[in-house]
């Protein structure tokens, strides 16, 4: 569990596909690997990844699946590419952002970007299959960030970052057309599928009572 504060910002030192479909990603984070040990892990671009090897020069590996490739941004990233890390939450730490489990939901593309002073405006392309569940004013985490919507449309949203997120997090840096990874509230996904079943079970027993 993590909770959409970044850490650090490291470097995509490696991605090597293998046989299997999969990739090995070696990433460069000195502040993640300090502590890090075999099977810790660690939100990459908000992408939760379990460590599996740690070379010891403040770099660490982790192997991610046909399924991870696919559902996030990670496999357009480049050797040398900056991402977002942070170490997972420890049971006595604050929660700072809002609960984040690493399961990216769907993959966003930054539309636009308008500054306002010392703090911009970003306006980010929505998956219409999550689009329900991210509302105004509610949490989501943009490659591993945890931000407030400040508006939510039937295929975008917007989020305003202050001067201390846009130095330290990749999303300073993003660039119109850029990827990134999405995931929604947790409590938005339980509510939709909680939904889901109770007007299944209404439907049916109105059917029923047709009969």
């Amino acid at each position: 569990m993590f909770t959409g504060i970044v850490e650090e910002i490291g470097t995509l030192t490696s991605l090597t596909p293998q046989p299997d479909g999969s990739a090995r990603l070696l990433l460069t984070g000195p502040l993640a690997a300090s502590d890090a040990g075999l099977g810790d892990s660690i939100a990459v671009d908000g992408v939760c990844l379990t460590v599996v090897d740690l070379p010891g020069d403040g770099s660490f590996a982790v192997d991610a699946v046909p399924e991870t490739l696919r559902r996030t941004a990670l496999g357009e990233k480049a050797a040398g590419a900056p991402v977002n890390l942070e170490r997972s939450l420890r049971a006595d730490s604050r929660l700072g952002g809002h609960i984040v489990q690493g399961h990216v939901d769907g993959v966003g593309r930054l539309l636009s970007r308008r500054g306002e002073g010392r703090w911009e405006d970003l306006l980010f392309s929505l998956p219409a299959e999550i689009a329900p569940l991210v509302a105004e004013k509610g949490a989501v985490t943009v490659s591993g960030v945890s931000l407030t919507v400040t508006s939510a449309g039937a295929d975008s949203f917007g989020v305003s970052l202050i001067p201390a997120t846009l130095e330290a997090t990749t999303l300073g840096t993003l660039r119109e057309g850029d990827a990134v990874n999405l995931e929604v509230d947790v409590i938005a996904r339980y509510v939709a599928r909680l939904t889901g079943f109770t007007s299944s079970t209404a439907d049916g027993a109105a059917e029923g009572e047709g009969r």
